[in-house]
C-alpha cells in the first residue's frame, strides 16, 4: 500500500482543515463518504469476501457500522490500510473526498484537469498500440476490440466478459508476463482497494502510456504521477446527496450519470490527442471540482 501511503501522506501535508464524516454508504457496487464539506468520494465495493460479517471475530475487522457518523475524516481514511476489505474501501472513499475538498480549497496542486473527458480518450490509443486493461472495462473493451494490435484483460472473472471476448481474458497469475509487452496500460481505480498496485506497475514499466480510470481513480496527482501514472480518470461529484442514494440503493458506476461526471488530470508532460484539445480545459490552480449550481444537501 506504498502508493496509497503516498497519496496520504502528500494529501495531508497540503490540506490541514479536519472535516468530520457526515454519511457513509457501503452498497453492493460502490462505497460513498460525505465529509463535513459536503464533499463525497467513492471506492470499488470488493465482493469476493473470504468471510461475512455475522460472528464477533469477523465483525471486529468491519467498518463499525453505526457509529461512522462524525469520525474525523482522516481517521477513517487510515481505514485504506486495515486487512479488512470493507474497511479499505471506506478508506479510499474518505480519501477522495478530502482530495476533493483540498482541490477545492486549493486547487490541483499540479497537472491539467479536463471536464467531461474519456480516459480512454486522454491516454491517445493508435491502432498499433498492445493494450492491457487490469479490470475488466466493458465500454473501454466495446470500442477497443478490433481496433488494436492488442488487447488483453486480467481479471479475476473470465465472466466478466461476454463469451465472445473471453479470448481477451488473462487470469491474475499471468500479470507480470502480460504487462511486460503492453504500450499501453488501463489499471482499474479498484486496485487501490484490492492491493498489488506497486507489483502491476513495476511490471509495466515498458508502457508508453500508464492510466488509472473508473470511480474510484483519485484526482490528487503527485503521487500517481511520480510512480508513473500520467492519466488520472476519474468522476467530478455533481450531486452529492442523488450520488449517496444511488450507491446505497446499489447502483453500479452506470447509474452515477446524473449525480456526476468524467474527469481527467492529466500529466502535463504527456501528449494528449485531439480529443482532448476540444474538451473544455481547466489548467492548474484555476478552477473547482464543486458544481456550484447544485444544491449539495
Amino acid at each position: 500500500m506504498e502508493l496509497v501511503a503516498e497519496w496520504l501522506s502528500d494529501l495531508r501535508g497540503n490540506y490541514a482543515d479536519e472535516p468530520l464524516v457526515s454519511d457513509v454508504r457501503v452498497g453492493a457496487f460502490y462505497t460513498a463518504v460525505e465529509i463535513s464539506t459536503g464533499d463525497v468520494g467513492v471506492a470499488f465495493t470488493p465482493r469476493d469476501l473470504s468471510d461475512t460479517v455475522c460472528c464477533p471475530k469477523t465483525a471486529a475487522g468491519a467498518p463499525p457500522a453505526g457509529r461512522l457518523i462524525g469520525l474525523k475524516a482522516w481517521e477513517t481514511a487510515g481505514y485504506a490500510f486495515s486487512p479488512s476489505a470493507l474497511r479499505r474501501a471506506v478508506g479510499i472513499a474518505t480519501l477522495n473526498a478530502l482530495s476533493t475538498a483540498a482541490i477545492n480549497r486549493y486547487a490541483l496542486p499540479e497537472g491539467m484537469m479536463r471536464e467531461k473527458l474519456d480516459a480512454l480518450d486522454a491516454a491517445g490509443i493508435a491502432d498499433d498500440d498492445e493494450v492491457v486493461m487490469v479490470g475488466a472495462f466493458i465500454p473501454f473493451i466495446k470500442q477497443l476490440k478490433g481496433q488494436v494490435a492488442g488487447l488483453k484483460v486480467i481479471d479475476k472473472h473470465r465472466d466478466a466478459l461476454k463469451p465472445e471476448e473471453q479470448a481477451l481474458w488473462a487470469p491474475p497469475e499471468s500479470a507480470a508476463e502480460v504487462l511486460k509487452d503492453a504500450s499501453v496500460v488501463i489499471f482499474s481505480g479498484s486496485t487501490l482497494v484490492e492491493g498489488g498496485i506497486e507489483e502491476l506497475l513495476s511490471w509495466s514499466e515498458a508502457a508508453r502510456a500508464r492510466v488509472m480510470a473508473g470511480p474510484t481513480t483519485p484526482l490528487w496527482p503527485r503521487p500517481f504521477f511520480q510512480h508513473g501514472i500520467a492519466i488520472l480518470g476519474g468522476i467530478r461529484v455533481l450531486n452529492g446527496r442523488d450520488l449517496l442514494m444511488i450507491v446505497g440503493q446499489g447502483g453500479s458506476g452506470y447509474f452515477f450519470e446524473k449525480a456526476a461526471e468524467k474527469v481527467c488530470v492529466i500529466d502535463p508532460s504527456i501528449d494528449v490527442v485531439a480529443t482532448a484539445e476540444s474538451a473544455t480545459a481547466v489548467q492548474p490552480h484555476a478552477g473547482s471540482l464543486r458544481a456550484p449550481v447544485v444544491s449539495r444537501r
